[in-house]
């Protein structure tokens, strides 16, 4: 059994980390670190504490889940680390690249593990493309395609706004979640470069993101995420020089493969009802049975090198 302590009750905690620990079988849901403990009353059992340090000492406490804002990620996750704490913690890993490394020397010190929520790490038809593209089906990959466009964000997730703690805009939010798909896919990244702009908001984040990957084998793969669409894009296909693999919407159950024959086979495989649940299922099984973690930390800071590097070369292109 593993004892929880949940760093913030925010909009995706409620809705799927909560869940996921109360639900999964091996967990149970021992503290709460929030600075309004009136929000964890809705937990009955579950410890409310509104000083991290002092949870930390918490003997019991076997894994923290570090759902702050991102601009706390490295402070929480390091300090857990330290006390000898197991970490999932949820994306993007920090605010940049050297704050992500740091939390990847800290694990590696403390011996603990650091798990990273990329969650798509895990759905089925994600792990099934990258089979299909490990048997050939779809020749050798030379392109992959990415794109969520949306709205602005809800008032309730409104920090997501402030570069002070969010540290960008779609390309942190929802754009790291498609960078760290590529990555599964195909690897550590070898370059990347990228736009950020503001084509309809006056925010201090970007409202658009475009962004492009080298990877081993000459594999590019263009990232596009916005928030300035009302009609809302969930694209994801990989392209191959005898097919492609389509996954939209990614967040659907579908799967679809166009054989260079034009032969179209189609697979329904649908994830979990709450998409955390699985990754919180994952580091359970890594922390008490060694199982491999979905997304470990060494992994995850490659999105992170990616973001800056779209950062800096959109910043050079002004």
């Amino acid at each position: 059994m593993l004892n929880w302590l949940v760093i913030g009750i925010g909009d995706i905690t409620r809705k799927r980390v909560l869940p996921a620990v109360l639900a999964e079988p091996r967990s149970h849901l021992y503290a709460l670190l929030t600075r309004d403990p009136h929000k964890a009353a809705a937990y009955t059992g579950a410890l409310a504490y509104t000083d991290l340090n002092q949870a930390l000492r918490d003997a019991a406490i076997d894994a923290v889940y570090v759902a702050s804002p991102v601009a706390f990620h490295a402070e929480h996750a390091i300090a857990s680390l330290r006390a000898g704490k197991h970490v999932l913690c949820e994306k993007p890993v920090a605010m940049n690249y050297a704050q992500a490394e740091s939390m990847a020397e800290a694990a590696r010190e403390s011996g603990r593990l650091l798990g990273i929520a990329y969650y798509r790490r895990l759905y089925p038809k994600l792990v099934r493309a990258r089979q299909l593209i490990g048997e050939g089906a779809i020749g050798q990959p030379v392109l992959v395609e990415a794109n969520y466009h949306g709205w602005l964000e809800s008032p309730e997730r409104g920090w997501l706004k402030d570069p002070a703690l969010a540290g960008g805009g779609p390309l942190y939010d929802v754009g790291s979640h498609r960078i760290d798909a590529c990555n599964f896919l195909f690897g550590r990244p070898q370059r990347a470069t990228g736009l950020l702009s503001n084509a309809l908001h006056e925010l201090a984040v970007e409202d658009s993101a475009t962004t492009l990957i080298e990877y081993e084998g000459g594999i590019h793969a263009v990232v596009d995420v916005r928030w300035n669409s009302r009609i809302t894009r969930d694209q994801f296909r990989i392209i191959g020089s005898e097919g492609e693999i389509s996954l939209d919407p990614l967040n659907g159950p579908t799967l679809r493969l166009l054989a260079s024959d034009s032969k179209l086979t189609e697979e329904q495989l649908p994830t979990h009802a709450n998409v955390h649940y699985p990754a919180v299922e994952n580091f359970v099984a890594a922390v008490l049975d060694g199982a491999p973690l979905a997304c470990p930390i060494d992994e995850a800071i490659w999105t992170d090198w990616v973001t800056e590097q779209v950062k800096q070369s959109s910043t050079n292109a002004e």
